[in-house]
């Protein structure tokens, strides 16, 4: 059988463990400055300042202008869903003065069945 040989020329192995040493250390150095500039942002940072005008912190507060964005659809359209059931299912006025209720689906099908015969 032949030997195994190689170049030992190509590589230096001190050189590759000079490299990752350096490596090393500059990315320890790097970690330490961003450590503090971080502590030192951390601690020099604007205290919250007070509304001026407390009718200006209300403002605040307060819901945009209709129309807004949904935050949960799918309930929006439950409840929408909800309300037109009440609405089908119950007695109320559509105008008082002209004298229009409004009756429960199922009884105005059945009125409209008895008219039809």
């Amino acid at each position: 059988m032949s030997q195994v040989r190689y170049e030992r020329t190509d590589m230096s192995v001190s050189g590759v463990i000079a490299f990752a040493v350096a490596l090393t250390t500059v990315l320890v150095v790097i970690f330490g400055v961003v450590r503090v500039m971080n502590l030192v942002f951390a601690t020099s940072r604007p205290r919250p300042v007070t509304a001026e005008y407390p009718l200006a912190a209300e403002s605040l507060r307060r819901l945009p202008p209709e129309p807004r964005l949904q935050t949960d659809p799918r309930d929006d359209l439950k409840h929408l869903r909800e309300a037109e059931d009440r609405t089908l299912e119950s007695y109320g006025w559509v105008d008082r003065d002209a004298g229009i209720v409004r009756i429960p689906i199922e009884q105005a099908m059945k009125l409209v069945e008895e008219r039809a015969r």
